[in-house]
């Protein structure tokens, strides 16, 4: 291989793109967001630094939590038909199948992560009246980014109608250094494709939804 050729190919393609360059965005359902821990309102009242803003989480730490995901790929099936008059052999596609979705957060000590998903759990199914939501009432898209070394979205997937089905435990030691993460597990109907643009409409439209 020429060594120089491909210095120049991947300079010209604006360098390599590295793992730890990513975004995640996603607005959980509102319920979820509500943070009512009266112990803190309580806390925070008696010391004079209660804020009402307080009572609802923002979603924007979703991402700075966010410690590891896997970036979806997709499949799609053949069937392989035999003509009978030729007994020649050719595949065909039939299905799309789109890989599951994992991400791992990191907890911070008010649990918020953990605490979020938890309620957005009892939106999909209710333990107490032992019924399973609507569908467009616990799910969202979500949009995960791979970023360039300014931070600007080269490349991403939206995946569309996702919910979390798994929220893992997690082993407790007494390893002082050992910090809490826990992964969720996801499903989704699909994902779209995006690149710099549609990547960058995505993170703007996020913005506006947390503003309104």
């Amino acid at each position: 291989m020429d060594l120089d050729k491909f210095k120049t190919t991947v300079a010209k393609h604006g360098g390599k793109v590295v793992q730890n360059r990513f975004n995640v965005i996603f607005t959980p359902p509102e319920r979820s967001l509500l943070n009512l821990d009266f112990n803190s309102i309580i806390t925070q009242s008696l010391s004079g630094g209660f804020n009402a803003k307080n009572l609802i989480n923002d979603p924007r730490d979703i991402s700075l939590l966010c410690q590891t995901v896997n970036l979806p790929g997709r499949t799609i099936n053949t069937f392989t038909y035999e003509a009978e008059s030729t007994e020649q052999k050719n595949d065909y596609p039939y299905e799309m199948v789109y890989d599951d979705c994992s991400m791992k957060f990191m907890c911070t000590n008010d649990m918020y992560i953990r605490k979020m998903f938890d309620k957005w759990f009892d939106i999909i199914y209710n333990p107490t009246t032992n019924r399973f939501g609507l569908k467009d009432d616990y799910s969202v898209d979500v949009v995960i980014q791979m970023l360039n070394k300014q931070d600007i979205p080269v490349y991403g997937v939206k995946l569309l109608k996702a919910y979390p089905v798994k929220i893992s435990g997690f082993d407790l030691t007494q390893d002082k250094e050992a910090l809490v993460e826990v992964q969720i597990d996801w499903k989704y109907d699909k994902f779209e494709t995006e690149g710099i643009l549609s990547s960058s409409l995505s993170a703007a439209n996020a913005v506006i939804d947390l503003l309104t």
